[in-house]
């Protein structure tokens, strides 16, 4: 079924606000991510692991019932790093794992391109 006039200029138009939307376009572009917020927690989130397996050993000295306290932060923020990829799906976690790659600098007198 073809659009009609009215529907072709609706539809132009649309397209032409979409073509200046600076936001939308770095969401949809390679320079922004969709999934920039989820990926920015799983990082936070892993971060607060490494602090929480510390601070745990820490607390051992001090009480077990301190310990405990730090373990149960700890699995909260496991389930919140599960909950947050599941969110992503399979095409959010490649664009994680892109993010956390690492540029390996190169040894001098390498041929390697």
């Amino acid at each position: 079924m073809p659009l009609s006039d009215e529907e072709q200029r609706i539809l132009r138009e649309i397209e032409e606000n979409l073509k200046t939307d600076e936001r939308f376009a770095q969401k949809v572009s390679g320079t922004g991510s969709m999934y920039a917020g989820a990926i920015r927690t799983v990082k936070r989130a892993v971060f607060g692991l490494v602090v929480g397996l510390v601070g745990m050993v820490l607390a051992l000295r001090v009480h077990f019932m301190l310990a405990f306290v730090v373990f149960a932060g700890m699995l909260a923020l496991t389930l919140l790093i599960e909950s947050q990829l599941r969110m992503l799906g399979k095409v959010g976690a490649r664009d994680l794992a892109q993010n956390l790659r690492i540029p390996r600098p190169r040894r001098p007198g390498s041929d390697a391109d």
